[in-house]
């Protein structure tokens, strides 16, 4: 399967897989506070003490005995730091309706959030930089990333990449699309799973992070260049990715930017990710390319 065959058979399955995580969440909250109390390493004592709640309601909480207050859930899910997404969940298990939205990058209410976006992409040129949801989902990107992705997947540059169920992990990691020109795969692609497997543990079991971490462990090769850590003293201060096509040698490091304090479950989950230069030659071949 060629690599824009594989964005659009990605972009075809995304719905499908969206409802069916939907339905996989916890349905207990007895269950969801558990599972977050064991996951931030908290005993029901320091939850009492941090929430100011008695040890023996919290108890109650988790045994079924007792049903918590919309406010008592929101309390908990600040002092255990639940990802806004769960937090909803978790209010929906008991029975409340979700208190953070979930609006599209598109819709008005969000256009000062867009127009930063906006210009932060627009700033790294002539380097790329892209913004992808919290599974690594592709949402915007500026002209060099978008370049640079059509580059390494034979596209026409006349032709504009897919957003919707374009996955950033799949496209890097998968042997028939970038995955062959990315010469340090495995050790980019231990980093890139670090980030998926976050997710996972934030999610809880039967997630779409979990689903997504299952389907980039089934890759070829994935798992086991994944077990052992790069401990060579003598790379760099971070990890470069080198790709190698078509005569050319890129070598690029990229840092990871969310937007702060967000109220908005899409806004909490986006990342911008901005590529940088490692060496002269990568410089100078965006620069030529812009």
């Amino acid at each position: 399967m060629g690599a824009r065959q594989l964005v659009e058979k990605q972009a075809a399955a995304k719905p499908e897989a969206e409802h069916a995580a939907r339905n996989r969440y916890f349905n207990d909250f007895a269950a969801a506070l558990r599972y977050w109390r064991d996951k931030r390493g908290y005993s029901q004592l320091r939850l009492s003490a941090e929430s100011h709640i008695s040890q023996r309601h919290i108890s109650f909480l988790e045994g079924g005995r007792s049903q918590p207050s919309r406010e008592l859930i929101l309390k908990l899910g600040t002092v255990l730091d639940i990802p806004l997404r769960q937090r909803n969940v978790m209010l929906l298990a008991a029975g409340f309706a979700p208190a953070y939205q979930e609006r599209k990058l598109s819709d008005p209410e969000l256009a000062s959030v867009k127009q930063a976006l906006d210009f932060m992409l627009a700033q790294q040129a002539p380097y790329p930089a892209l913004v992808v949801d919290r599974l690594w989902n592709l949402v915007m990107s500026n002209g060099p990333a978008a370049m640079m992705i059509k580059w390494l997947l034979d596209m026409p540059e006349s032709q504009p990449i897919p957003r919707e169920g374009a996955n950033v992990l799949k496209l890097m990691l998968d042997p028939q699309a970038i995955r062959k020109y990315l010469v340090n795969w495995q050790d980019v692609g231990a980093d890139l799973l670090h980030w998926i497997q976050r997710e996972a543990m934030s999610d809880g079991p039967g997630s779409e992070a979990t689903d997504l971490l299952e389907q980039l462990l089934a890759l070829p090769g994935i798992k086991a260049a994944t077990q052992t850590p790069n401990l060579d003293t003598r790379v760099l201060p971070f990890l470069a990715m080198t790709i190698k096509k078509d005569g050319v040698e890129l070598n690029l490091f990229t840092s990871i930017a969310t937007m702060g304090t967000p109220h908005d479950v899409t806004v909490h989950e986006l990342r911008i990710e901005s590529f940088f230069p490692a060496d002269a030659a990568t410089a100078a071949w965006f620069k030529s390319r812009a």
